[in-house]
């Protein structure tokens, strides 16, 4: 009997005001997601950054195929300011597309949206005819919390994104810590470089729209 493909779909970096999204679909042979479990794959959130640095060189050895889309700042406003899209159908339409590309039996997908009817038949709709008409479709907030094959998605964002806010440190010689509004290295990197950085930024998000405000009021103020 053929051994089924079952397909996590996770992301990380949907929040943060810089910094990329990271979408990732992990395809794995249904008779292998027990050894996920064994390594102790969970929900990356649940994990420091050695244990995910660690688990995912164990993924890798396990996965069957992959797809991984790294989605830039400039991309993520446009689908924020289109009358069209939104950041949920960004993600949809880019799960859809590398979700299709795996020829999975069944998939599991963490629904970013409060609307989870609404999500899936959106999400299914951008799928390859052949997928949509055949794969088992599973769409729910947590998946990265209560299926192994999500978790192990979530792994792999998480330490693509880690390593790609790295190296933007490298690259610039500043380190704006994680790139989310929580850590105060990234409130003074917004304050001090959202000109001089502004590609980095995602200036549809409030809080560089703030700043900018601020600062028109402060040049009005100077006359």
């Amino acid at each position: 009997m053929k051994d089924r493909i079952i397909v996590g779909v996770d992301e990380a970096g949907r929040g943060p005001v810089l910094g990329p999204l990271v979408m990732v679909a992990l395809a794995f042979k249904e008779n292998d997601i027990q050894k996920l479990e064994w390594l102790g794959v969970k929900d990356s959130k649940l994990l420091s950054s050695q244990v995910r640095e660690e688990l995912f060189e164990r993924i890798r050895e396990i996965v069957h195929d992959f797809r991984i889309e790294v989605i830039e700042p400039d991309a993520i406003d446009l689908s924020v300011k289109s009358e069209n899209t939104n950041l949920n159908w960004l993600e949809a339409e880019t799960s859809a597309r590398l979700v299709s590309e795996l020829h999975p039996d069944k998939v599991i997908i963490d629904c970013p949206s409060v609307n989870i009817p609404a999500y899936r038949n959106y999400f299914a709709n951008k799928l390859s005819e052949g997928v949509r008409n055949t794969a088992e479709l599973v769409v729910e907030h947590k998946a990265d919390f209560n299926h192994m094959v999500v978790a192990a998605a979530s792994i792999i964002a998480k330490v693509i994104r880690d390593k790609s806010v790295e190296s933007i440190h490298r690259e610039i010689g500043i380190d704006f810590g994680s790139g989310y509004l929580t850590d105060p290295k990234t409130q003074d990197f917004l304050e001090k470089y959202h000109e001089t950085h502004a590609d980095l930024f995602r200036k549809s998000w409030r809080s560089y729209t703030r700043i900018e405000e601020r600062k028109k009021q402060k040049t009005l103020g100077e006359f």
